[in-house]
């Protein structure tokens, strides 16, 4: 019970402390997992998310790069001695910084839990876990997520964990309780659409013991929040607390676009043992989302999304702050036939536009709608320009494509506003040549989406709209 006597001190400090205090706890464990599948983050890049770490007031990393083979695919075989000396170096900084090294193995693909099979994968772990500890290693996690699923893993698992509590956690001084994330790992997963808890997780959640620590990721792999009922559903599946693994900013599902909104939509009120932000290849840029993220952890019941995200960007951009934020807004949204997470992009650019559309032709405000519109358009234009001349070639790198399509857009989108008037006003001649200007320009921007995609709903989505309004006008420009 080693989690829920943590939680309880802190709890029993805070109260101490004052009675404001009690509205006030940090999750007790709290931080990043790079769990992400691609180009892993380089060693310099995880010196780096460790002092990011100690200065936000996060106090964990999970090691657990997918594409690590040592790590997942090849988890049998040793780490070869220049890797160790490279984990030896992060276990320092961590050390430095007050932040928890959790080294994760995921040795599901292939694990064996027949008897005789299973007593020499079981004695590979083993050694795979002393080669860290002997490097300071002290919190270790084993993932079992997205491998096959055979309904009889589940005790197998539990098993596996409960034989590494007693022969590795219980025998060496000073190791943590085992983390780890089941095969099914969110909650529309663990049970059927009866409500009925599926036969895996049934032998899981029942196997394993109380110390260790179970991740979940909400009620799907990418969903848009986890309310407190929710999380009591889920918690309710497994008996427990249940940690969180929450996958924004994290976008290897769809890497054109970057996540650079804030952390939001998450529990308030509820017993929470643990929390991990899973982030983007890039580091640099993942630092918006964590930053906000380490907010939310850090108090979750007086967390507010926005002047976190903005405290956040002005810290790390300095004077370019304004036009990051600018530039963030239009990519926050992330969505797919599975996932859906994030704010709106360009909210109040969408706002605007919507505006513009029902007063457009001859509304009283459509002038000063579309003036508004072609405001925002051009603050988007003038910001995308100066970041691309002057941020830090380490954050330009990480969001050059998506900056140079924001301004493809923008320009787009200043033809498509005056192709608006032309229409209005009866030059059927200059529409139609803006027309013309307007769909080269929107089938550059539709190629260049494989490689950067930004604003989806707002500024892009305009000039669909626009092509839309003029084509119904002109037929398709034949008249």
């Amino acid at each position: 019970m080693a989690w829920k006597k943590a939680m309880t001190g802190l709890l029993l400090a805070g109260l101490m402390a004052s009675p404001a205090a009690a509205f006030a706890e940090a999750i007790p464990l709290r931080g990043i997992v790079e769990g992400f599948y691609g180009t892993p983050w380089t060693t310099t890049d995880r010196m780096d998310i460790l002092g990011f770490c100690g200065e936000h007031g996060l106090n964990a990393y999970i090691y657990a790069p997918k594409d690590d083979p040592y790590h997942r695919d090849k988890w049998r075989e040793p780490y070869p001695k220049k890797k160790l000396k490279e984990l030896a170096s992060l276990v320092e900084k961590a050390r430095e910084n007050r932040v928890k090294f959790i080294f994760a193995v995921s040795p599901g693909l292939d694990f064996h839990y027949t008897i005789l099979r299973g007593q020499h994968d079981k004695k590979v772990l083993l050694e795979k876990l002393e080669s860290v500890y002997a490097i300071g290693v002290r919190d270790f996690a084993i993932f079992f997520d997205d491998i096959d699923l055979k309904e009889s893993d589940g005790k197998g698992q539990a098993e596996l964990l409960n034989w590494l509590d007693e022969h590795f956690v219980k025998r060496h001084d000073g190791v943590s309780p085992l983390i780890t994330v089941p095969t099914e790992y969110y909650r529309e997963n663990m049970v059927d659409k009866g409500g009925r808890v599926k036969p895996y997780t049934e032998e899981f959640s029942q196997n394993i013991r109380k110390d260790v620590l179970v991740l979940y990721t909400g009620d799907g792999v990418v969903c848009p929040g986890i309310s407190e009922e929710q999380l009591a559903q889920a918690d309710n599946v497994y008996g427990r607390h249940l940690g969180i693994w929450w996958n924004y900013p994290v976008t290897d599902y769809m890497e054109q676009k970057l996540a650079l909104g804030p952390v939001e939509r998450l529990p308030r009120s509820s017993e929470i043992p643990a929390i991990f932000f899973n982030p983007m290849k890039y580091e640099e840029l993942s630092k918006i989302a964590l930053a906000t993220g380490a907010d939310y952890a850090n108090d979750p019941d007086h967390y507010e999304p926005q002047a976190s995200w903005e405290r956040a960007i002005k810290a790390q951009y300095g004077k370019l702050s304004e036009d990051m934020m600018c530039f963030a807004g239009q990519s926050q949204h992330l969505e797919n036939s599975w996932a859906n997470v994030g704010r709106p992009d360009g909210g109040k650019l969408r706002a605007a536009m919507d505006a513009l559309w029902k007063s457009w032709p001859e509304g009283a405000s459509a002038d000063k709608d579309w003036d508004d519109v072609q405001k925002q358009i051009s603050e988007l234009q003038q910001a995308s320009r100066r970041l691309l001349q002057e941020l830090p070639e380490n954050q330009l790198s990480e969001c050059r494509p998506q900056l140079q399509q924001m301004e493809r857009i923008a320009k787009a989108d200043q033809i498509a506003l005056h192709l608006m008037k032309s229409i209005r006003d009866g030059d059927g001649k200059e529409a139609k040549k803006q027309l013309s200007a307007l769909k080269k320009r929107h089938r550059a921007i539709l190629k260049a989406e494989k490689k950067a995609l930004i604003s989806d709903k707002a500024a892009k989505a305009f000039l669909d709209e626009v092509i839309k309004y003029a084509d119904s006008v002109y037929e398709n420009g034949k008249k």
